[in-house]
């Protein structure tokens, strides 16, 4: 845990040390403002809840994680300093959940700062505080899960620009893996058990769940099992990688 804690304090730094962070910060504020209040119609509903607010999370979700997560790896391969990180008293799986949960708390601080939006509701209505405390939960459970799919292909590229549109291609198939988009394509050759297994892989399906207060333990299983698999995957790519 001490490697852990290390390698993630590393990481956290080096965010803030550069201008990312605070872009990265700034246009997820702006995008969360622009979506809630003019495409939600936040005032216009009239009614005290947050559902404009976090309807909008998976599409934003989509486009920002994948730019933080291909920098992950990528950039320690291209630039070499990957060599440098395996020669560290550090097992593999200690560096990868590191810099994951170095991002992944990156992230939370972006979305805790997203607390005006809270305390306005708060203040117009009476809202149901226990159903905002689970959306929050769904959303940071969900950008884990994106989160974990970006740092699996940023490990196995070079090229930033690469990792990022296979993130967002993976990961848009993920999210619309219960909808006729995806299930039609499948349908004519695949058995019904199978279609119903690819439709459970949704992370829309299990975030509007939580998004409505439904603290269901199959949902919050769901994603903490995607970010497991994907940073299993993620150590067997890099571990496969470490000649190149």
């Amino acid at each position: 845990m001490e490697a852990i804690r290390i390698i993630a304090g590393r990481e956290l730094r080096s965010y803030f040390a550069t201008p990312l962070a605070y872009v990265f910060i700034v246009i997820f504020l702006a995008m969360m403002g622009v979506f809630t209040f003019y495409l939600g119609g936040f005032y216009e509903r009239g009614q005290a809840d947050l559902t404009p607010f976090f309807s909008f999370h998976p599409w934003l979700y989509l486009f920002l994680v994948p730019a933080i997560a291909m920098r992950l790896w990528a950039e320690e391969r291209k630039s070499g300093s990957i060599e440098l990180l395996m020669t560290l008293p550090v097992t593999m799986w200690e560096a990868v959940l590191g810099k994951f949960l170095a991002a992944w708390l990156f992230i939370a601080v972006a979305l805790a700062l997203t607390f005006p939006i809270w305390i306005t509701v708060n203040y117009l209505g009476d809202p149901d505080n226990g159903v905002i405390v689970a959306a929050y939960l769904g959303s940071l459970l969900m950008a884990g899960g994106f989160l974990a799919i970006g740092a699996c292909i940023s490990a196995a590229n070079r090229n930033q620009v690469v990792a990022f549109i296979v993130t967002v291609v993976i990961c848009f198939l993920f999210m619309l893996a219960g909808f006729p988009l995806v299930l039609n394509f499948f349908s004519g050759w695949l058995p019904t058990a199978v279609l119903d297994a690819i439709s459970g892989l949704s992370f829309l399906t299990h975030f509007n769940a939580l998004s409505k207060g439904v603290l269901d333990i199959r949902d919050v299983l769901y994603f903490l099992l995607v970010i497991g698999a994907w940073l299993y995957a993620n150590t067997i790519v890099l571990e496969l990688r470490k000649a190149d």
